[in-house]
């Protein structure tokens, strides 16, 4: 096997589930978020892509790898390199889902491509789920990339960028900042609970020595979907909100816990582009573009 590639044996194959957007499962994200909306209750339409938390799948421990993931070689392939990064994705709303119904889950693994970064080689697997209700349908892709561990001692984060802060309660993530502007703060507790939230159990979101003597980062990383949800909860706190049709997301850079950031709302032809800014306003760190009905 290639050091970059895939064992042989391993086919992609689809799992066909049905799942319940558990009200309460939405409601634990609502209240991560805390920021006055009233929740999505039974019966409400799903706000996009907050399946992630309705829909969590939930491995066994004894599948769950060092990292927390789950072992590769089942739905996802067994990939040698050993740093996962969650690089983005898109996803299309036809209709809607709502919260409380029943709904297919169809999955697959719709590519595995071997490509050389910047850093040395790298793994790029592209998943497709859709998700099918009563009322609509969202079909995702997503995007996850494999790449080396950290090598030398200079790739290897000693501390947390900002260690005062990270262990400050930050309260609710998002509060107004002017308009089309919002502050994000983050802390551990809110990682923790994001993590609990999606049964993300990589071990770089909550596990500080983990995350820095292991996998040679800085401070505990902010998910890149906890980045992505929290720039579409600016599209509904900015309301009364126009229905989105489709949307892009891609994450270009980390952010660790307890840096300062802020999500800016900016209209475009197809409806508005959403970005996160890092520290200093560098970046953008994670960006989502909308297409609204």
């Amino acid at each position: 096997m290639a050091e970059s590639g895939v064992a042989p044996g391993w086919e992609p194959h689809t799992v066909v589930t049905e799942e319940r957007l558990d009200p309460g499962r939405v409601l634990a994200l609502a209240s991560i978020f805390d920021d006055g909306l009233p929740p999505p209750a039974a019966g409400d339409p799903l706000p996009p892509l907050w399946h992630w938390a309705a829909l969590p799948t939930w491995a066994s421990s004894s599948q769950l790898g060092v990292d927390g993931h789950p072992l590769r070689g089942g739905f996802l392939p067994p990939v040698e390199l050993p740093r996962r990064m969650f690089a983005g994705g898109s996803a299309v709303f036809d209709g809607e889902l709502r919260v409380g119904e029943t709904v297919r889950r169809e999955a697959t693994v719709e590519s595995v491509t071997d490509k050389q970064g910047r850093s040395g080689p790298l793994v790029v697997v592209v998943t497709s789920t859709t998700l099918t209700g009563e009322h609509g349908s969202v079909t995702e892709k997503q995007n996850l990339i494999y790449r080396e561990a950290a090598g030398s001692d200079s790739e290897r984060g000693q501390s947390d960028p900002a260690p005062a802060a990270a262990m400050t309660p930050a309260g609710a993530p998002i509060a107004p900042a002017g308009p089309g502007t919002w502050e994000f703060r983050t802390d551990p507790t809110l990682l923790m609970r994001f993590s609990a939230a999606t049964a993300n159990a990589h071990r770089i979101h909550y596990d500080w020595p983990y995350a820095t003597g292991v996998e040679g980062y800085p401070g505990l990383v902010v998910h890149g979907p906890l980045m992505t949800l929290a720039l579409l909860e600016t599209h509904r706190l900015a309301g009364p909100p126009r229905r989105v049709a489709g949307l892009s997301h891609r994450n270009a850079a980390p952010l660790f816990c307890g840096q300062s950031a802020r999500l800016v709302s900016t209209p475009s032809d197809h409806g508005a582009t959403v970005e996160l800014m890092g520290p200093g306003g560098s970046g953008p760190h994670t960006t989502v573009d909308l297409t609204l009905e």
